[in-house]
């Protein structure tokens, strides 16, 4: 089993909006925090991102920028502006002089992700992710944003299901750039995935997450002994593997839930629990409420949600 494609299937990205963002002049944007990822690639020019409390970044000529959630940032012609506070619109934005041709041309957009599941599979990966113009692959991650934002336009049949997989390999592509240019600073399933040791365990472990698994006899697979394994693990993921696969196995055990067409005794037995009953106790201990109720209560708040993008 491939960790990244488990995860990307589990966030089920959906609802795509991408829009062109221009510029002329000297302008700032300034943006709040909204829990939507967000992407850009620069088409045209510079550009320069600030996050509150960080140095501004560089964004040139084919530059792309992913954000799995996206924190209160400002856009700009020039590091250190202040700029305006600006409301994200789906039409196309010019910042600046509105007259002439636009010295800065950028692709732009967000969608929606499952949001039961977010905050811990969002936890697993980078909180940035940069591929800057020298990757080839942002020519890869340029045509696939040019596809996605042609289908938006677009009111083809078929076209919820077209976005969701564009959607979905943008993100393994924007992965698997960032994977090879992070640095060892960073903790997280890319980390984990780059060495090829706990590649292993995490393929293992997705691939039978009912099995009964001790971190001896993951050790095992990784060809360490149980000391070494664990404090790599832990390093490389920032949790232990037994804790990470507690993790995974109510992530997917929420999204079955919401999906509403599996009991709790089978739910139980297909990620590793003796019983509907195990499976509660485990999960109230962990959410805080039992099964019945995070699927009622989650299940209101998506229907809101539909309600309120209408």
């Amino acid at each position: 089993m491939d960790p990244f494609g488990d995860v990307i299937a589990l966030l089920r990205p959906n609802t795509a909006i991408a829009k062109p963002i221009s510029g002329r002049g000297v302008w700032a944007a300034r943006y709040a925090a909204h829990d939507a990822p967000g992407f850009t690639i620069i088409l045209k020019g510079v550009c320069w991102v600030t996050f509150e409390g960080e140095t501004p970044l560089k964004l040139e000529t084919g530059a792309f920028l992913l954000l799995p959630t996206t924190p209160a940032f400002t856009l700009s012609s020039r590091p250190g502006m202040d700029g305006t506070p600006t409301e994200p619109m789906d039409a196309p934005v010019r910042h600046g002089d509105q007259e002439g041709e636009a010295d800065f041309v950028a692709l732009g957009g967000t969608f929606r992700i499952e949001t039961a599941n977010a905050p811990l599979l969002l936890a697993l990966l980078p909180r940035m992710i940069h591929v800057p113009p020298s990757e080839g692959r942002s020519a890869r991650l340029g045509r696939l944003i040019d596809l996605i934002a042609e289908e938006c336009l677009g009111d083809e049949p078929g076209k919820d299901m077209i976005l969701q997989r564009m959607l979905e390999v943008l993100l393994i592509e924007a992965l698997r750039a960032h994977g090879k240019t992070m640095d060892n600073d960073h903790v997280g399933l890319l980390h984990g995935m780059r060495d090829p040791a706990l590649a292993r365990v995490l393929a293992a472990m997705h691939a039978d997450v009912r099995g009964d698994w001790t971190v001896a006899s993951l050790a095992r697979i990784a060809g360490q002994s149980r000391s070494a394994f664990a404090a790599r693990f832990g390093a490389a993921l920032g949790c232990g593997p037994i804790e990470y696969l507690a993790r995974w196995r109510m992530a997917l055990a929420k999204d079955a839930l919401l999906r509403g067409a599996k009991t709790l005794d089978r739910i139980a037995d297909e990620i590793g629990y003796e019983s509907a009953s195990a499976f509660s106790t485990a999960f109230r201990k962990r959410l805080g409420c039992p099964p019945g109720q995070f699927a009622r209560i989650n299940a209101c708040g998506d229907h809101a949600r539909d309600q309120g993008a209408r």
